[in-house]
């Protein structure tokens, strides 16, 4: 290294000498060291961050995962990037050093988290029942047993809306299997209130003539 600095010194000394003036690259070579040294800020930044994530166990390579606002299915990670690929086959590449807050939607376990609106003129014990007896039956389904760790059940009433009493069903899954299951849930809930008489509402305007 002392070597590289006298040589380059001895270098500028005898341009100078020549006639040629040295400013110009005295000033570019400061400029690239700025650049350089803010480059490789950044970098470090990446890799420190990749070693920890790695390290910690957060994600891996199959799971899904959202970054920040960028979500998506983990196809690669390096110390220094994580590459996601979202719904829309986009693939985003994730520098570690930007990330500041990791959702991990597949680790050990995941959840069925629905709301559904029914009537105000709902009976809710019969509510209960009907939303009970669905998440059972796809619980014991020869097709989806294997994905069910808890039958989605009807957990407590969520809110009260202008058109509608909003009720939450929560249920537990293997992961990555949430979407699919909440999929069957709300395809067999409504089959299942038809049959039953429970309205699903939409919104309704009721006009007066003054």
């Amino acid at each position: 290294m002392l070597d590289i600095s006298v040589i380059t010194t001895s270098f500028l000394l005898v341009i100078s000498e020549l006639g040629i003036n040295i400013g110009p690259f005295l000033a570019t070579a400061g400029i690239a060291g700025l650049a350089f040294g803010f480059g490789a800020q950044y970098l470090i930044k990446d890799l420190i961050s990749g070693l920890f994530i790695i390290l910690e166990n957060q994600y891996r390579v199959g799971d899904v995962v959202c970054l920040d606002i960028t979500c998506g299915l983990v196809e690669d990670i390096s110390l220094r990037r994580t590459v996601l690929r979202d719904l829309d086959g986009s693939v985003h590449y994730v520098p570690h050093g930007s990330i500041t807050k990791t959702s991990n939607l597949s680790k050990d376990f995941a959840r069925v988290n629905v709301d559904i609106g029914v009537a105000y003129s709902t009976d809710i014990e019969k509510l209960r029942e009907v939303v009970n007896r669905v998440g059972k039956e796809i619980a014991e389904d020869p097709k989806w047993k294997d994905f069910v760790t808890k039958a989605p059940e009807f957990v407590r009433i969520e809110k009260f809306d202008d058109s509608s009493i909003n009720i939450k069903i929560l249920g537990e899954t293997k992961p990555m299997k949430q979407w699919d299951v909440a999929g069957e849930l709300r395809s067999r809930i409504k089959t299942a209130f038809e049959k039953e008489g429970i309205e699903i509402p939409f919104p309704q305007m009721v006009v007066r003539k003054g």
